[in-house]
């Protein structure tokens, strides 16, 4: 695999050699917005890699509404914006300084 591919993504089964098919692409992209959301970050080659063209479909199948993640890559790949169904806490939803981020 080329040096974007994180193996650590998957501690639950061996990793794939290559993600030749659009189910392996978006479990790929399911794995990395899960650990993303949960503040395990991407290598930058990793973020260069799913922000090109050839990702569109796959970000498109993938279809994560909850994850913060998910809609980054939507908007990354021009996709129509969808409704995000995770959780919204008031103490950051609130917080002023949030239009800064």
């Amino acid at each position: 695999m080329e040096d974007w591919f994180d193996a650590t993504l998957y501690p639950d089964v061996d990793p794939p050699t290559e993600l030749t098919s659009l189910a392996d692409r978006v479990d790929f992209l399911a794995r990395l917005c899960a650990a993303w959301d949960f503040g395990v970050l991407p290598y930058l080659a990793t973020i260069e890699e799913v922000r090109r063209p050839e990702w569109r479909d796959a970000v498109e199948a993938c279809c994560l509404l909850t994850s913060h993640t998910y809609h980054l890559l939507r908007r990354w790949h021009n996709l129509t914006a969808t409704p995000y169904l995770g959780q919204k806490l008031a103490y950051i939803r609130d917080d002023p300084n949030l239009a800064y981020i």
